[in-house]
């Protein structure tokens, strides 16, 4: 079971990498002069956010909803976040390696042809449906509920067993 204690510290840890997140995505191109600093920032961008990925998935293995074997019912409840955060992050590694090889050997060149707008433009939207899905699925899971037993957990699945 989830303490308040450890989900205080899990919640702070997550709004961190997405804190982390967002600074990269509004600052990046700022360092675009010095490509070794803006690669470093990438790389722990992905890494960020694939460990987000992870906590999260973390905390739903730890639920009693998925002990007790109803994991469709978490994944339906989920499912926005888990596709949103696997396109994001597969955007933002497209859009990481398309910009570091235009930039890599002329970095104070402004390069932006209209395929890295494009991809900009769709890694960035998704960018905010990640950040406001990520969110609310991260304080969703500080509902106690999801760790006991209750009589909504024993109807979905008297349900799931019809």
């Amino acid at each position: 079971m989830l303490q308040t204690g450890n989900y205080s510290l899990v919640l702070l840890i997550q709004l961190t990498l997405l804190a982390y997140d967002l600074f990269v995505n509004s600052f990046s191109e700022l360092s675009r002069g010095a490509p070794v600093i803006q690669l470093v920032l990438f790389i722990i961008q992905d890494i960020a956010i694939l460990f987000n990925v992870i906590i999260i998935l973390l905390l739903m293995f730890n639920t009693y909803v998925f002990q007790v074997g109803l994991v469709s019912l978490l994944l339906e409840r989920f499912r926005a976040l888990l596709i949103f955060s696997t396109i994001y992050l597969t955007l933002s590694i497209c859009f990481h390696c398309w910009v570091m090889n235009l930039r890599w050997l002329d970095s104070n060149s402004f390069v932006w042809t209209d395929g890295l707008q494009a991809l900009f433009v769709f890694q960035r939207t998704a960018a905010v449906f990640y950040y406001y899905l990520y969110k609310r699925t991260a304080e969703y899971m500080g509902d106690p509920r999801l760790y006991e037993d209750s009589l909504w957990l024993r109807d979905a699945f008297a349900r799931a067993r019809q």
